[in-house]
């Protein structure tokens, strides 16, 4: 499966993004999917994940309550809602597909495919 990001952008603290990951290629085997992020000179860490039915979604405990995951299946993408954003948001964001189990959703080296990047700047 190909993932395409998109939604990115410069926004000031307390403002919203909405990001977009949208799948094409083989999507018969319907994946799990993750957001991660990359600020400069860090490693790349989980922020959210979602069931490949929807019905399970997890959550950074550096967003929960901000950042809401949903995807529509119908047409094959996963959004991440970033609600009052902060400085510290700031970073490169991918997003990553996952055929192993849910268990391992937080886990960056079980993702089979990922997107290409989207920055996210927010300014204080």
């Amino acid at each position: 499966v190909q993932l395409q990001a998109s939604g990115g952008g410069l926004v000031q603290a307390g403002g919203s993004l909405r990001l977009s990951c949208a799948a094409s290629g083989s999507t018969f085997s319907r994946p799990h999917v993750g957001w991660f992020r990359q600020a400069q000179r860090k490693e790349r860490t989980f922020v959210a994940g979602i069931s490949d039915d929807g019905a399970l979604t997890i959550q950074a405990d550096s967003v929960k309550g901000r950042f809401t995951i949903s995807r529509d299946n119908a047409k094959n993408t996963v959004a991440l809602q970033m609600n009052n954003l902060k400085p510290e948001d700031t970073a490169v964001y991918y997003c990553a597909a996952m055929s192993s189990p849910w268990r391992w959703i937080r886990i960056r080296q079980r993702y089979d495919s990922w997107g290409q990047e989207t920055l996210v700047t927010v300014s204080s």
